[in-house]
């Protein structure tokens, strides 16, 4: 009897661990790196010097404390959590280096419950959360699935009228208008092709602001850099004769179109998307008004593109074992720090507007899905100056680019989505910023940090 009583409560502590898996990503400069680092960074911190007012087990002294542990996905690398703390610890401190695939890193938090059935079963409790990073982009690939590569090309050739990324396209145009869909299948022919359109995704989203590209891997491959699926192009060179196969040209494109999507993004969504519990998108909607008019339209375009990719619904117990699925999604609006603190809920409306078709697809689901203006890294300081005999709100750091201490005002944020009126009269200059200068016995300065971790994780630790 001693024996199964103490098996029963082994069973019952293990039981009452549990495990979440929490995705953070978003589009290429949207901040997931620092985010993560600050996350975790927070929650190292929480059980002694918390600076989490909004997080109620914080707030309250029930985190006894957090310490990373192996992951149990020994395939997927490290998150490198260490490497971005040397950089924003040197001086002067620099941002950390993005990350350019699937990355993970396990935190243990112990804390003591606050839900009255689970003290009595147990003092203490931990949960595993799992983080795991993943670039924005290679969500834009979802809706590929339901795409034939006609189909497919035929949109990209739509994205063609555009005349800038016509003129950015004219290398890798050229050089397919001289071949022929039928003649013989050479790599010899593809490899180049495929790297000069693979140069014009990038240089649509450097030059243009471009966010929705595909395909996704093409700008940040990862692993596969190289591999033959991710030579190909779309057609957009008029009619193309029935029954070609994979010894001509179109054919061999259509088919190593066909694998990209079996292998790369049906794989991506059975092996990791699918798996996910909960999920954080990172947004630079300040970047996109920087650019103007066409860039803030494609990031309207593609932030839509990944909310349709979520397959939301509430985890009942058994579909848990099976099919686990995504019931709280949050979409956080990033360098909020870069605004003074009355643009701050205008950012937050801004993406909200965004977001909008998501937030109504994902309530009729019954999912938890909010907004947040934040900032994982607060890098300004705030306050107030005298212009022209007027006090004005300012914010002071230094510049990224060359280092140089302001104080300015970075001008308003729409809180609507912007009109064509709005285009012509906009007065604002948002101005990226070094990190600030850190000891790193202290924890990260941040805004809002503790609101995300309580929509995300509140219910969890309760």
């Amino acid at each position: 009897m001693r024996q199964w009583r103490n098996k029963a409560e082994s069973w019952v502590q293990r039981g009452l661990d549990r495990r979440l898996r929490l995705a953070v990503t978003g589009l290429s400069r949207s901040g997931k790196t620092a985010f993560i680092t600050s996350l975790v960074n927070q929650l190292e911190h929480a059980g002694l010097d918390a600076r989490l007012p909004h997080w109620l087990p914080a707030a309250e002294g029930r985190i006894l404390g957090s310490q990373r542990v192996p992951g149990r996905h020994h395939h997927v690398p490290a998150f490198g959590y260490e490497a971005a703390l040397s950089q924003l610890a040197q001086t002067p401190p620099v941002w950390p280096e993005p990350t350019r695939g699937i990355s993970e890193i396990t935190l243990a938090i112990r804390y003591c419950p606050k839900n009255r059935l689970k003290r009595r079963l147990q003092d203490t409790a931990t949960l595993y959360l799992e983080l795991v990073d993943y670039p924005g982009e290679w969500l834009l690939d979802l809706p590929l699935l339901s795409m034939s590569y006609a189909e497919w090309s035929a949109q990209q050739q739509e994205l063609l009228q555009t005349p800038a990324l016509a003129r950015l396209a004219h290398p890798w145009l050229t050089a397919g208008a001289v071949i022929a869909p039928d003649s013989p299948a050479d790599d010899a022919v593809l490899a180049p092709l495929a790297a000069g359109y693979t140069q014009w995704l990038h240089d649509i989203k450097r030059e243009c602001g471009a966010y929705l590209v595909q395909p996704g891997r093409f700008v940040l491959p990862g692993e596969y850099l190289g591999a033959p699926m991710l030579q190909f192009v779309p057609w957009v060179w008029g009619a193309v004769p029935a029954g070609l196969g994979e010894q001509h040209h179109y054919g061999m494109m259509e088919t190593r179109f066909e694998h990209y999507k079996k292998h790369l993004v049906a794989g991506f969504y059975r092996e990791h998307f699918a798996g996910f519990d909960r999920q954080i998108v990172l947004v630079d909607c300040l970047s996109a008004l920087n650019r103007g008019t066409d860039s803030f339209a494609d990031l309207s375009r593609a932030v839509n593109a990944i909310v349709q990719s979520f397959d939301y619904g509430k985890t009942g117990w058994w579909r848990r074992l099976f099919a686990p699925r995504i019931d709280k999604l949050l979409f956080a609006a990033t360098k909020a720090d870069h605004l003074t603190p009355d643009q701050h809920s205008r950012l937050a409306r801004l993406l909200s507007g965004l977001v909008r078709a998501g937030h109504r697809h994902a309530r009729l689901a019954g999912i938890d899905i909010d907004t947040l203006a934040l900032a994982s890294i607060k890098a300004t300081h705030s306050g107030e100056v005298i212009h022209r005999g007027e006090t004005i709100p300012a914010l002071q750091g230094r510049r990224l680019d060359n280092g140089e201490s302001v104080t300015l005002y970075p001008g308003e944020v729409p809180e609507n989505l912007p009109d064509a009126d709005f285009w012509q009269q906009q007065g604002f200059d948002f101005t990226d910023f070094s990190p600030p200068v850190w000891q790193p016995e202290q924890p990260l300065p941040h805004l809002r940090l503790d609101q995300a971790l309580a929509f995300l994780l509140g219910d969890k630790l309760a």
